[in-house]
């Protein structure tokens, strides 16, 4: 069993971080302050391929793998996580609903470009009422003549307002729950469909994130994602990699509040002392640093797993969940070190600490990773 990032892996690593340290912390917090969707940034990290390691060169890709995209992911977690959540629609789950279940002709339309970056994702699944229940879904696609005729709303949208190509879940049997589903390409420019970017966000504001109006939005039949009723599986197929990725950017914001608490900690005094002097702030330290690194561990598994070719599903859940909820425990740690200084724009702990809730509720909350955990464990499907 070998830990050691091979030197490709080290390559993407560090070229995304130089990337970050150039291109993206500078900005980060200003970008935060003013709402700003950095789309120019996102099109640079297109071309530099950060989108590009799980997908066939035919399509665009480098063939780099999962662990590739999930140090892509970790790195820009890092540095901002706002402009992190652009990864899943360019590398994660829009694409990767595409690679796994469209057509050859869907594919070449549209892979190339969302891979790149020239194209904006995006992945319609959560409404105002249904959420973790993705089955409940009331968005309606009603088969009219050549085309599907869909009705309905969608909610906290990853490039709502921008996006050129989505996929959209739908029901095309209403009287069904997970049976009566189907999953749509929508194009940016049909009409009757509005996106709405969500304004004054608790964090993630440089994120595009909203929500999607159908009014008798006319989709061609040619942009039904397989057949009618398996939109339940497609989304399945599609979220074990959304968890992954959001596990790797869980990864990257614990790291970041790490970094903060260790640098605040070495250059703070009191009592005529650096701060990570005293026992309490060591102990708060090393919960930090261990399960950060515990995380890394889970996440890279998961990611590695995928490489492989193996199930995965419920290692991702695993390293979605621990991550998660292992990045907000680093954030309150962060924020117990910096002590007052955690409310103030000085120091990046305020925007981790806005940020960093919406990981524990992206891709699956908390409470349903448990129970998918769970039922794994009690060999209940």
């Amino acid at each position: 069993m070998d830990f050691q990032l091979d030197s490709e892996l080290v390559q993407i690593q560090d070229t995304v971080r130089k990337f970050c340290e150039k291109e993206v912390t500078p900005h980060a917090e200003e970008w935060e302050k003013n709402e700003f969707f950095p789309r120019e940034t996102i099109r640079k990290m297109g071309g530099l391929g950060f989108f590009a390691s799980p997908f066939p060169e035919q399509y665009g890709g480098t063939e780099l793998g999962f662990l590739a995209n999930i140090i892509v992911a970790e790195e820009l977690g890092r540095a901002s996580l706002g402009l992190a959540c652009c990864l899943n629609m360019q590398s994660g789950t829009c694409p990767m609903t595409l690679l796994l279940n469209g057509n050859e002709e869907q594919k070449e339309k549209f892979l190339p470009g969302i891979i790149s970056g020239e194209l904006l994702g995006c992945f319609a699944v959560t409404e105002p009422n249904a959420a973790t229940d993705v089955a409940g879904i009331e968005t309606k696609a009603i088969k009219d003549g050549d085309h599907y005729i869909l009705n309905g709303s969608k909610m906290w949208i990853t490039h709502s307002s921008v996006f050129d190509v989505g996929i959209c879940f739908a029901k095309t049997d209403p009287t069904q729950r997970h049976k009566g589903l189907s999953a749509f390409i929508i194009e940016k420019g049909m009409e009757g469909m509005t996106g709405m970017a969500e304004k004054d966000k608790l964090g993630v504001r440089s994120s595009d994130t909203g929500q999607i109006v159908f009014e008798d939005v006319r989709v061609p039949k040619e942009n039904l994602i397989g057949e009618e009723g398996q939109g339940f599986k497609i989304a399945e197929s599609a979220l074990t990699y959304g968890r992954a990725n959001i596990a790797g950017r869980s990864l990257g914001i614990g790291q970041a509040a790490v970094d903060a608490a260790l640098k605040y900690a070495n250059e703070r005094e009191q009592f005529g002392k650096k701060i990570g002097f005293f026992q309490m702030n060591k102990q708060i330290i090393a919960d930090m640093v261990a399960e950060i690194d515990a995380s890394r561990l889970l996440v890279y598994r998961a990611a590695w797993l995928q490489d492989q070719k193996r199930p995965s599903s419920n290692e991702s859940t695993i390293a979605k969940f621990y991550a998660s909820e292992a990045a907000v425990r680093a954030v309150i740690g962060a924020a117990k070190i910096h002590g007052a200084y955690t409310y103030s724009s000085e120091y990046p702990v305020a925007r981790l600490y806005r940020d960093v809730m919406l990981m524990t509720a992206g891709e699956g909350t908390s409470n349903i990773q448990r129970l998918i955990i769970a039922n794994n464990a009690l060999g209940w499907k």
